[in-house]
């Protein structure tokens, strides 16, 4: 019987040329560097987010630049926001919002989102933060006046008024479709979440 090295290490990781995800074995060399930019991005990103998180956390302002990361993080420290902030309906329908604040005196929720990419961000996931805010702390949308920023690009893209009934409509998918997650599970025999 052989005995296997030893890579205890790695074990609960995966390569980039592992087998589990094997699609890169059809790929020509074009799209292989393609993809693999692409990951390398995203782990870049990945970094980007937490120096951001770290850096408003501990109230550390950046040089007054037109840059995307400075804008966030001052702008962030500026109107007192909490950074990575787990928003949270169920186990299948959360997410973390980037820098968030919500004033109760005038019922103001503000949501910033960094954006390290390149392909136009649109407005569609600050919605679903808001969502996932108001049915985690019991609000209805019309109960709160909201701002979305984006900071993408060396730009800040900003939605001033955002949509009562869109967010209202998120909210209604959310509990719609959490409720048909449970329902199949019930089916499948496993347990309500």
């Amino acid at each position: 019987m052989i005995k296997f090295n030893d890579h205890h290490k790695l074990e609960g990781t995966h390569a980039y040329l592992s087998a589990s995800k094997y699609s890169w074995v059809n790929y020509d060399d074009e799209h292989f560097i393609k993809t693999y930019r692409n990951s390398q991005a995203a782990e870049l990103g990945t970094k980007i987010h937490a120096l951001a998180a770290e850096l408003i956390s501990f109230k550390q302002h950046l040089p007054e630049e037109r840059k995307t990361l400075n804008m966030h993080v001052n702008d962030a420290i500026d109107l007192d926001m909490s950074p990575e902030v787990v928003l949270y309906y169920s186990p299948y329908a959360y997410g973390t919002s980037d820098a968030i604040s919500y004033d109760p005196e005038n019922h103001f929720l503000r949501i910033h989102d960094l954006k390290t990419g390149t392909i136009p961000a649109k407005m569609t996931q600050l919605y679903v933060y808001a969502s996932l805010f108001c049915l985690e702390y019991d609000l209805l949308p019309t109960e709160i006046r909201s701002e979305f920023r984006i900071y993408q690009n060396d730009e800040v893209f900003v939605d001033p008024t955002p949509d009562i009934d869109k967010i209202s409509h998120i909210m209604d998918k959310i509990v719609h479709f959490d409720d048909l997650i449970n329902q199949m599970r019930l089916e499948e025999g496993g347990i309500k979440m």
